[in-house]
């Protein structure tokens, strides 16, 4: 079984960690600003709006997901931790050591390179200490804010899958499968992104 030991990872301008039920009041509020602007891409979008006990309960089972090695979603926070800017994650679903990075960025926060800088530290964490073996980032064709961060970062785009996504309309849309094997990662920025990485007991991993 994978088993993940980076909880924080700390980068130039952000703080991506494992959610803390504390943050159950940040990230209602952050995913209520950009139901809208979410609306095109993210299916879980359609539950939405949450109420803060549903926000709570849903980061309980995120951090239980993250403690016992099932799944791995990471808030995206500004450097004081009191502004959530999105979410990312190291998700279980595309095999035997390999992760999908899925990631939202608030809309009162897109533009900035936010997005990019959580990927590339994510890319980085999973293979110089995850030890992976291939990552993937999954999109909708029709989003290029979200595609052009795999893009510039040496994903290599692998297929387009149709009719694999279904928007807020339930009509099906193209799905794109942008993959970075190990053998490939030392070539890219993701290699040589500035991070600190700590484990569940805070101590900070060496690389």
């Amino acid at each position: 079984m994978f088993s993940i030991k980076t909880y924080r990872i700390e980068t130039e301008r952000l703080v991506i960690r494992c959610y803390q039920p504390s943050d159950a009041q940040l990230l209602w509020q952050s995913v209520n600003e950009s139901i809208e602007h979410l609306r095109p891409w993210m299916p879980w979008i359609k539950n939405e709006p949450e109420d803060l006990p549903a926000k709570l309960e849903r980061i309980r089972k995120m951090r239980a997901n993250f403690d016992n090695d099932t799944d791995y979603t990471f808030g995206i926070f500004d450097k004081t931790e009191q502004t959530l800017i999105g979410s990312t994650g190291l998700h279980n679903r595309v095999g035997k050591d390999a992760r999908e990075i899925g990631y939202w960025i608030n809309v009162n926060h897109v533009h900035k390179g936010y997005a990019t800088e959580a990927v590339q530290a994510l890319t980085k964490v999973g293979f110089d200490i995850e030890n992976l073996a291939r990552i993937e980032i999954h999109c909708d064709s029709r989003n290029t804010d979200s595609f052009n961060i795999p893009k510039k970062l040496g994903y290599q785009l692998e297929a387009t899958l149709k009719g694999r996504f279904r928007d807020d309309n339930d009509i099906p849309r193209d799905k794109m499968i942008w993959t970075l094997f190990r053998e490939d990662y030392s070539e890219t920025n993701s290699k040589t992104i500035a991070i600190r990485a700590f484990d569940i007991l805070g101590q900070e991993i060496t690389m």
